[in-house]
């Protein structure tokens, strides 16, 4: 049910590093030294990884393993889910990025990352079915697999690729109040993006005219939690700003598209429910 932001953190670091490097299919054959260093980076995530878990979320009773099928979908309206999809999926495109980077065809590269971002999601969750507070979440593993998986599919189905998973964060008075203690896992202050790549749906003809940065994104997020199935769900219509649509060949300006290529940035946006429909800034 948890996702802890400092392996994210660490995966990204290393990840966007090296995807603002040029990545292609193998044609000299698989670099040694740069696939011992990403297998070092992994188990090295890992093992913080796990460490840190153990002490936050796992340090309670422990029970024999059971499935969580209650409070499960009450305790965030379900939001959980649209993160546990979110991380798999920006691993997987990250591990992708490493793994051709070591010399990996692109086939091989993302059924790798693919398995290890669903690999590492699935400890996670028979971890927590051993634990008294949360128990293994079918539903958590659903979205943990359909966010591990959509990179693949859109590597076989290109017109998966008009769209793309963003989160963005915008802290409550309650978080900034010591509410919470990661904002991660802050789910009123936290918001799950599906982006349209508006000029790969366009007519040829309308492209031209079209800014190619500018795309739309549909937005989440929920309020109100009472932890007890009580809240609301809020629905947003924003612009979204595609990096890789400006230019600059810099590598400094790479890393930094590269590096944020999965996070919402603030944008003029409609809160479409509950209504009235209001106009602001959505984070």
């Amino acid at each position: 049910m948890r996702i802890h932001r400092s392996t994210l953190a660490l995966l990204l670091l290393v990840a966007t590093s090296l995807a603002a490097q040029e990545t292609r299919d193998s044609t000299r054959g698989v670099d040694a030294a740069r696939l011992s260093l990403v297998g070092g980076v992994t188990v090295g995530a890992f093992v913080y990884g796990h460490a840190i878990q153990n002490d936050l979320w796992w340090k309670g009773e422990r029970s024999a393993f059971h499935f969580e099928w209650d409070r499960d979908w009450r305790y965030s309206l379900g939001a959980d889910k649209l993160g546990h999809a979110w991380f798999p999926y920006i691993a997987a495109h990250s591990y992708d990025h490493l793994l051709r980077w070591s010399g990996l065809d692109s086939s091989t590269a993302i059924w790798t990352a693919a398995s290890l971002a669903l690999g590492y999601q699935t400890y996670v969750e028979v971890r927590d079915g051993f634990s008294k507070q949360w128990g293994f979440s079918w539903g958590d593993f659903a979205a943990d697999a359909l966010g591990a998986g959509l990179p693949v599919a859109q590597r076989y189905l290109p017109e998966l690729r008009v769209v793309e998973l963003k989160m963005s964060f915008f802290p409550t008075e309650e978080f900034r109040s010591g509410g919470n203690r990661a904002i991660i896992d802050d789910y009123e202050s936290t918001y799950h993006w599906l982006t349209l790549h508006v000029t790969q749906v366009l007519p040829a003809s309308w492209r031209q005219g079209y800014p190619s940065f500018v795309d739309l994104a549909l937005g989440h997020r929920v309020r109100d939690l009472d932890g007890a199935g009580g809240g609301t769900h809020e629905l947003y219509l924003a612009l979204d700003w595609n990096l890789d649509e400006l230019p600059g060949d810099w590598w400094g300006w790479n890393l930094l598209r590269h590096a944020i290529r999965h996070y919402h940035l603030p944008a003029p946006s409609l809160r479409l429910w509950p209504g009235p429909v209001t106009v602001g800034i959505g984070f």
